[in-house]
């Protein structure tokens, strides 16, 4: 049997899944069919590290941790079967950027649920100049399934043989054809949306350094924001300089970001949207209870 490719995708479609084929043998794969129509047997992963836990005890450790990317928040569990992802999460301090490749796992609480998270294989500590270039080829494999997703929803009955006749590989015209057919996209809007929030996230605005850019972005491979998309951007580089210097050392006290936000001219409801929106994207973590810190 061949190795399953390890498909890049973003939080957003990930947990957005709800389509499982199960193997019928031992050795027989299952895959997770995203709206998208990646046929998810293996994921690869770069993002924040923000949170991991032991849940279980030191003899029988089960770790829980939390990988957030541009678009939301992946979920990780690892324990005895896991004992090399294990290892490394017992050994990671958060925040950090990780590299993590695994399987999906799903829970089913009760008919018509669907969660998934991650079963790490392998997870380690990167640069912030990784987490860009996956940035960069996610937002490109996002597009290609997208264009997929359009030829299938042009097609009356979806078909995977005509969907590679067009030019798209085996795994992709596969999953396209069994989406469309699960989830009945009637638009496509909001994953355009998510690729290009996505892009706008490598934005100097965004950026601490010059060691947080991608050696292989440029300015023509990121797309320029309408006048308020650039607004959004520059009130959550306010709000994300806010939190740096409000910091003494334990976080940035959420009551202080609120006062120094309203001198600003930013209201409260505002700020909880550009706050949410920062802790989503990874920029920045909640140490404690009410306080902020950047990432």
């Amino acid at each position: 049997m061949s190795r399953e490719v390890a498909w890049r995708v973003f939080a957003a479609e990930f947990n957005s899944s709800s389509y499982e084929i199960r193997g019928e043998g031992e050795k027989t794969p299952s895959y997770l069919i995203s709206p998208l129509g990646a046929k998810i047997n293996r994921i690869f992963v770069v993002g924040v590290l923000t949170d991991n836990e032991n849940v279980g005890n030191e003899n029988e450790p089960v770790w829980r941790a939390k990988i957030t990317d541009p678009t939301g928040t992946f979920y990780l569990t690892a324990g005895q079967y896991q004992p090399e992802a294990s290892m490394a999460l017992s050994k990671l301090q958060p925040p950090c950027f990780v590299a993590v490749v695994g399987k999906f796992r799903t829970y089913s609480p009760e008919e018509g649920k669907l969660y998934v998270s991650i079963r790490p294989e392998r997870i380690g500590k990167v640069e912030a100049a990784s987490r860009d270039n996956w940035v960069l080829e996610t937002c490109q494999a996002t597009k290609d399934r997208i264009s997929a997703i359009e030829e299938a929803m042009k097609l009356g009955e979806p078909d995977m043989d005509k969907l590679m006749q067009i030019g798209f590989s085996r795994p992709l015209a596969e999953g396209a054809a069994l989406s469309v057919k699960h989830y009945h996209p009637d638009s496509l809007v909001h994953y355009r949306n998510m690729v290009s929030d996505a892009l706008k996230f490598l934005l100097p605005e965004y950026q601490t350094g010059p060691d947080m850019r991608s050696e292989s972005s440029s300015p023509e491979e990121i797309e320029v924001p309408e006048q308020d998309e650039k607004d959004d951007v520059d009130k959550e580089a306010l709000v994300l300089s806010m939190i740096e210097s409000l910091d003494s050392g334990r976080g940035a006290a959420w009551d202080e970001v609120v006062q120094k936000a309203k001198a600003q001219g930013i209201e409260r409801e505002e700020l909880d949207n550009i706050a949410n929106s920062l802790l989503d994207k990874g920029f920045v973590y909640e140490p404690v209870l009410g306080r902020m810190r950047k990432i």
